[in-house]
């Protein structure tokens, strides 16, 4: 078993890795931007070391200063969270190399599946169903309009190397192709550093289901269930769902099979998800693996019992999965929702300050993987999501009334948040019904959210003026402190309980 563990990684994900950490009776290590002096994750981490300025590129996403730094405090293991690099293979093989384990699947498979159109390939052969469309990325305008009316417009615009919705346009035309084609090579060179694109069928109101799958280096392979994502914004999910209303007992045995033949077939092990788009007739496509632990995972652990961090570094040390497949089963319903520091009333605006109050809702089924506390700081530097909070009950219908209920009982002030837009959400007939697909927020009608708003404001405006007032003066001291502080190991001792 490992004896210390580096988490290269920062807010709620790091602070659920601690938590592991400390059961498992690991030593954790935290790396923290000068902005994350004050965060939660360096808190509560065993140890905790500068790794530089706001800028991840000179702090979470500076390989030589990560990897050194866990050589020179004698971690046996580096865990990465999800982003940063969770899924990039040059830093998983460069830690290889170092003689330090990574707590993840092999810098091969994440090769393999670092391309679309590679995983595409290799999930045909190997019998996944994929969504009709090229298995190579297209170079020539002219030969990427014959193929796309080959197989019909509409068709998808998509990145080889992308992920997170970018580098991803619906062309509907041959007219519109052109420049669509242009743009997305060009934003996906932006964004990925690399200009392949590929095309496929699109599917017309499809939902976005995926299957949480486990591996160790034994040759085991485990699914616990299938996630319902279909609620996004922008392609980013916001509420996810375990399991899916939609899916039944023979589908659901269908498509969790197709999941473990993926993960075999680029020899996976550790924790990964294989995401599908499903169709209205319960047919599904391979969308794409994702080789790291999810945002999503707590609804997965919720109704199976399994702790699937826990299982992640007990797989990287050695050890075989802890549980056949017979073992496990549906229990009951969870929801997650994203606390995102945004104004879903001002274009999703994110909010950046200081959490000047922050209290979490509490009883029973209810969950919040939160990264931050009364005091951090939500900077313009990283995602603004502060929370994911979590609600287990025997059905959806529950589930969801208790969910709600703990909506309105976060209380943060200092920044604007989107607990009012999610429980709108919840409580509309379509999605309590489970009628919708990935288009559900874009077709929403959001006049009776605005109105209800607008009610609210006044009152919540003057209960936000008598919280703030009475919390700057106690802030001010502590700002005072925290910014001449030089050994965070010393503040932590002195300030966080």
């Amino acid at each position: 078993m490992f004896k210390k563990i580096l988490i290269a990684n920062r807010g709620e994900i790091a602070v659920r890795i601690i938590k592991a950490c400390k059961e498992l009776g690991i030593t954790s290590v935290a790396i923290y931007s000068d902005a994350d002096i004050t965060s939660l994750h360096a808190r509560m981490a065993d140890e905790a070391y500068h790794i530089g300025s706001p800028l991840v590129s000179e702090s979470y996403l500076n390989q030589s200063k990560i990897i050194d730094l866990a050589l020179s405090i004698g971690a046996d293991a580096i865990h990465p969270g999800y982003g940063f690099f969770s899924e990039n293979a040059s830093f998983i093989e460069a830690v290889e190399k170092s003689g330090i384990a990574f707590i993840g699947p092999s810098s091969n498979s994440v090769r393999m599946m670092g391309s679309k159109t590679a995983a595409r390939t290799l999930m045909s052969k190997n019998g996944v169903p994929i969504v009709p469309g090229s298995l190579e990325a297209i170079t020539n305008v002219d030969d990427a309009i014959a193929f796309s009316e080959k197989i019909g417009f509409p068709v998808l615009l998509k990145a080889s190397a992308g992920g997170g919705g970018k580098g991803m346009r619906k062309v509907s035309s041959k007219e519109e192709f052109k420049s669509a084609f242009e743009s997305t090579k060009r934003e996906a060179l932006k964004s990925f550093a690399n200009d392949e694109v590929y095309i496929e069928k699109f599917i017309e109101k499809p939902k976005h289901i995926e299957v949480q799958i486990i591996a160790d280096k034994h040759g085991n392979y485990r699914h616990i269930f299938e996630r319902e994502c279909s609620i996004q914004r922008r392609h980013q999910k916001i509420i996810e769902e375990a399991p899916s209303p939609f899916v039944d007992k023979s589908t659901r045995a269908r498509i969790t099979s197709a999941a473990i033949k993926a993960a075999k077939a680029c020899n996976y092990f550790n924790a990964g998800t294989i995401e599908f788009l499903m169709d209205q007739n319960k047919q599904f496509y391979f969308l794409e693996m994702n080789t790291r632990i999810q945002v999503e995972h707590p609804v997965t652990e919720l109704i199976s019992g399994i702790d699937l961090v826990r299982e992640q570094i007990l797989i990287a040390s050695g050890s075989k999965i802890s549980f056949d497949q017979d073992d496990i089963e549906i229990n009951g319903y969870a929801i997650e929702c994203r606390i995102y520091a945004e104004d879903p009333e001002n274009n999703f605006l994110p909010s950046t300050g200081k959490l000047l109050q922050y209290k979490e809702p509490n009883g029973i089924g209810v969950r919040v993987d939160s990264g931050f506390a009364a005091g951090s700081e939500i900077s313009i530097y990283y995602d603004p999501m502060i929370a994911k909070l979590i609600c287990w009950d025997n059905n959806k219908s529950n589930a969801i009334n208790r969910m709600r209920r703990a909506l309105s009982e976060f209380q943060i002030a200092g920044v604007t948040i989107n607990n009012r837009f999610l429980s709108f959400i919840l409580n509309e007939g379509n999605f309590k019904a489970g009628n919708y697909d990935i288009n559900f927020i874009d077709n929403m009608n959001y006049n009776s959210l605005k109105s209800e708003s607008q009610n609210n404001n006044k009152d919540e405006n003057e209960i936000a003026a008598v919280v703030i007032a009475a919390l700057i003066k106690s802030n001010t001291k502590a700002e005072a402190k925290v910014g001449k502080a030089n050994n965070l190991n010393k503040w932590r001792d002195q300030n966080y309980e």
